[in-house]
């Protein structure tokens, strides 16, 4: 029950947080003024995709985000070996502050699509198919 509610109250935070990059931090939507429904709606200008869901299905990416913004070193927040983050009720997302910005989905890729992202990663390619299984469009060897 502790955790259900410390994972809400990190949401609900990185909700606060968005709308303050917006309206005050940034500064792009100061007159911002939404109902819950329009937020819930998303109605606001900008977005903030996180790594592991739909529009940004590489988890790898959270180690770059990582080391860019020195999580563990300012924040003590770490990656376990799955690249869960630590603690549990943590939160990570890129904010783009575009006002055409929107949601979207990448859908299933090919082979010849995972082989080209793997090397511009200089990853392994039975790597980047484990990081990526759920939008392959084909058999893993």
């Amino acid at each position: 029950m502790a955790q259900a509610l410390a994972d809400r109250f990190v949401e609900a935070f990185a909700e606060y947080l968005h709308r303050e990059i917006r309206t005050e931090m940034w500064g792009y939507a100061a007159d911002e003024s939404l109902s819950e429904e329009d937020l819930l709606k998303i109605k606001y200008d900008g977005i903030r995709p996180a790594p592991g869901y739909p529009s940004q299905p590489d988890h790898t990416e959270k180690s770059t985000m990582w080391s860019a913004i020195k999580a563990k070193e300012l924040a003590g927040m770490e990656l376990s070996e799955s690249l869960s983050m630590m603690p549990a009720s943590s939160v990570s997302a890129l904010v783009f502050a575009h006002p055409q910005s929107t949601y979207f989905a990448v859908g299933q890729i090919g082979k010849d699509q995972v082989t080209s992202y793997a090397e511009r990663k200089k990853m392994e390619m039975s790597k980047m198919e484990r990081w990526l299984s759920p939008i392959l469009n084909y058999e893993r060897d």
